[in-house]
This record gives structure tokens, C-alpha cells and sequence, in this order.
């Protein structure tokens, strides 16, 4: 385009606070070419309008935009790494400075295959100490889905976060066995959260 103008639309995750999904508007790049045509080359696509999940992007375009300037561009790389088998490192954005970014990356990396070296280490981090708790909750879930043993003690130690947490700790347990295992489901069955209690409930029945 002759203005040099682009606009990247990025549709919410469905995870995602409403209040942020309210928050996210029409982002238009100035002065540069977006990571790809695939992801932007709109003029004036409001987000309401942009099919999430449209397109397949390759390396070379989820890396660039893993590397954006742009908060939105970010998430949207971080949203389509998970979906796509094209090889690209995004665990950096586990340590973005914006909280969706990371949550977004959390939940990619329980849905790549196969697991990248380092990805249950940064994703243990994540669990452990970042400041929000929707953060946690993703890497506790990612660790979850991908079932190392090696996750399983930030796993444990959230079944004593916060509520939400907790119930996805408890989840996330699914896969492992053992007496630490057992003891966290009992420990849960007393818990003060209805359904926390529910999601050990449905573990120790099956």
C-alpha cells in the first residue's frame, strides 16, 4: 500500500478477562510491513470483524512478529504458534512484559509437540513466581497437558495458590501418580472452593 499503513487484527483469546477483550482495538503499524500479509495488510479492519484463525503462518512470520513491538502483534504469534507446527522458539514471550502475551504462550506450549528443551523449566518459573494469577493458572495447565515429571512439583505447590489455580492444579494432576499425587487430590476433597473440590471429585472417581 502506498501509505505504508497496516493493521494487524487480532481476535481475544476466549480465555481472556472480558475487560480486555473490551480493551483491544484496530492497531494499525505505521511506517513498516507487518510480519506478514497473512496477519495484517488491512486498512481499518476493526477486530470484530477479523477471522481469527484465517490463515497458517509460516517460521519466518510467527518469529517476526514474536519479536513485534506491538503488544497485540505478540499475543497473535503467541495465539498461532500453538496452533501451527511451524518451528518457532517463543518461549522468550514467556517472560513478556505484558500479562496475556505470556498467558497466551503458556497455553502454546502445552500444545506443541514436539516439547522444545527449556520449555518445562520457563513454564515451572511462570507457575511459581509470576504476579498474575491468570499466568499461573496457564503454565500450571501447559504443564499439565504435557505431562513431564519434571513439572510436577510447581504443579503441586499451586494446588495452594489461588482459588482458579488451585482447580487447574488439580487438573493438571491427571497425568501423575504417586503418593504426592494422592495426597494433593485428598488435601483437595476438604477444600473451601466448590469446585476445586469438584475437579479432585472427578480424578479420584474415574
Amino acid at each position: 500500500m502506498a501509505n505504508h499503513s497496516f493493521v494487524l487484527a487480532v481476535a481475544a483469546v476466549a480465555a481472556w478477562p472480558a475487560a480486555a477483550q473490551d480493551s483491544l482495538q484496530t492497531v494499525t503499524v505505521t511506517g513498516r510491513a507487518p510480519p506478514s500479509a497473512a496477519i495484517g495488510g488491512f486498512d481499518d479492519v476493526p477486530l470484530s470483524r477479523a477471522p481469527f484463525g484465517a490463515t497458517v503462518l509460516g517460521t519466518a512470520e510467527l518469529t517476526a512478529a514474536a519479536g513485534d513491538p506491538e503488544v497485540v502483534v505478540r499475543r497473535r504469534a503467541a495465539e498461532e504458534a500453538g496452533r501451527t507446527e511451524a518451528e518457532v522458539d517463543v518461549l522468550a514471550l514467556l517472560r513478556d512484559e505484558d500479562a496475556l502475551v505470556v498467558e497466551a504462550t503458556a497455553w502454546a506450549c502445552g500444545e506443541r509437540r514436539p516439547v522444545a528443551d527449556g520449555t518445562v523449566e520457563a513454564l515451572t518459573a511462570v507457575a511459581a513466581d509470576h504476579e498474575d494469577p491468570l499466568c499461573r493458572e496457564a503454565a500450571v495447565a501447559a504443564l499439565g497437558a504435557i505431562g513431564d515429571p519434571a513439572g510436577l512439583p510447581a504443579i503441586l505447590a499451586a494446588t495452594t495458590d489461588k482459588p482458579a489455580v488451585r482447580r487447574r492444579a488439580v487438573i493438571a494432576l491427571a497425568p501423575f501418580e504417586g503418593e504426592d499425587v494422592e495426597a494433593a487430590l485428598q488435601r483437595a476433597l476438604e477444600d473451601r472452593d466448590r469446585q476445586v473440590r469438584q475437579a479432585a471429585e472427578d480424578l479420584l472417581g474415574d
